[in-house]
Order: C-alpha cells, then structure tokens, then sequence
C-alpha cells in the first residue's frame, strides 16, 4: 500500500483548509468563553430575582449546554462540514429524548411554576393529592412533606402542580369551626353563651374578629351548634383541640345535655 499517497494527499488537505482550520478553532474557543460568559450572567439574574438554587443549576446547566453545542456547530461548518444532517440528528435525538422522558419532562415544568410562582414554600402545611402534610423539601422534580404522624410522603410535581391544593398557612390567621350538638330541650340562646364564654376565655383566641356561634343544623336527634373562633395560624391545632374538651366539659357544668344514643333494655 502507498502510504506516502495517502500522506501527501492529508497533508495537502491539511494546507489547503488550514485557514478555516484556524478560523473554526478560533471560533471554538472564544465561542465556548463568551458561552461561559453568558452562563455566568444568566446565573447572576437569577440569583437577582431569588430564584430558587435548584432551578438556577439546572437552568443554567442546560443553557450552557446549548451554548456550546450552537458553537461546536459554527465551528465545524466553517471546516466545510455540511451541518444540516447534524442538526436533523440533534433534532430527532431530542424528541426521542423527549418522548422518553415525558413524565419527568412533566415533573419538571411543574416544578419550575411552583418555584416560580411560589403556592407554598418550605415550612408550609399543604393539602393536596388526598395528603396533607409540612413541606419540607422543593425538589424540580418531586416535592417532599412530612404528615402530623411524622410519615414522608413524596409527590410529583406534574400532578402537584396541576391538581387542587389547599395551604393552611398560607395566611397569618385561620378560623378554628366546632360544632357542638344539644338536645332540643335545651336552651340554645345558653348554650351559646356558655360556648362564647369559653371562646374568650382562651388567651389565644383572637378578639377581632369576635368569636360567634351560630345554629348549624336540626340533626334527628340534636341542635347543632357550630363555634367559629379566629387564632393565629400557628395556634390552630392547640386552640382546636383546647376548645373542644372545655366546651364539653362547660356545656356539662350548665346542665346542658349533649345527646347521645340511648339504648332501653326491657327485661321479660
């Protein structure tokens, strides 16, 4: 074999392309640190406007990675390279891609409206998917919250992000509803004041708004009651089940009954 052919035809290549050989490394290495340079800037706007750290390293790896893939193909077309059929491949390789990843794609795009738009945040109760719990991770792909019986419960953020969700703390005071049942023998306008008594008796009950009770419902066998209190939203639970115990025990102390059923045995 005629090694020396071969040689000397690379060799003639090499000199009749070393111009645009030059040019295109050229293009490479300043294409690659202005890429870097645009990265850095898109990282900084980021971390300006407080978006979340997750979302800035991925987001700022995946420009990164664009940058420098439409600079390699600059590059190599200055060489001559016919670059239609690359980015055809690019093309096809990303909707592959793309189709094979369409749930985490999901969980992805969900992840970024709810770091950019914030529903809830770390620390928050939620309630969502038919699970309620304290948030206490936002990943991009998955949210983590731990339930009142300390479980983990993990949810995409796809279905998290497009399904109904409730935040219990997203403000600075809830209403704790207790509804108390009395018999319809006894005195309502009593019982009220008896449960309204209670009510501010509670140092964490708020005075604006007033506790109130209103007549809920004419159950079978009861007169409801229903004792809506503002507190806090920190308060909520220590206020709920507080109010619960001396309403009953109140309600006792005045004489008032709290129906229950009744079953008569008649001995034959």
């Amino acid at each position: 074999m005629d090694y020396q052919k071969y040689l000397d035809l690379a060799v003639d290549l090499i000199i009749k392309n070393a111009a645009n050989l030059v040019i295109a490394i050229i293009i490479f290495i300043v294409g690659m640190w202005i890429a870097k340079k645009m990265v850095n800037v898109i990282r900084a706007l980021m971390e300006k406007r407080k978006v979340e750290l997750t979302l800035q390293k991925f987001l700022g790896d995946v420009i990164g990675y664009i940058f420098k893939i439409l600079v390699f193909i600059i590059a190599i077309s200055q060489l001559g390279v016919e670059t239609t059929s690359f980015i055809a491949l690019l093309g096809a390789a990303g909707l592959a891609i793309g189709l094979a990843l369409q749930g985490s794609l999901s969980n992805f795009a969900g992840g970024t409206l709810i770091i950019i738009f914030k529903p809830f945040k770390i620390g928050d109760n939620i309630e969502a998917q038919g699970q309620r719990g304290t948030v206490k991770e936002i990943q991009i792909l998955f949210t983590k919250m731990v339930t009142a019986q300390n479980k983990t419960i993990i949810i995409p953020n796809g279905i998290l992000s497009n399904g109904t969700l409730v935040n219990h703390t997203d403000e600075p005071t809830l209403r704790v509803d207790l509804t108390f049942s009395i018999g319809y023998g006894e005195d309502i306008k009593k019982a009220r004041a008896v449960l309204l008594e209670e009510a501010s008796k509670n140092k964490d009950v708020l005075k604006d708004p007033a506790p109130v009770v209103h007549l809920d419902s004419l159950a079978d066998s009861a007169v409801n009651l229903t004792l809506k209190s503002f507190v806090l939203t920190e308060n909520y639970w220590s206020v709920y089940n507080n109010l619960v115990e001396e309403g009953k025990v109140a309600l006792d102390k005045a004489g008032i009954e709290i129906p229950f059923p009744h079953r008569v045995l008649i001995q034959k």
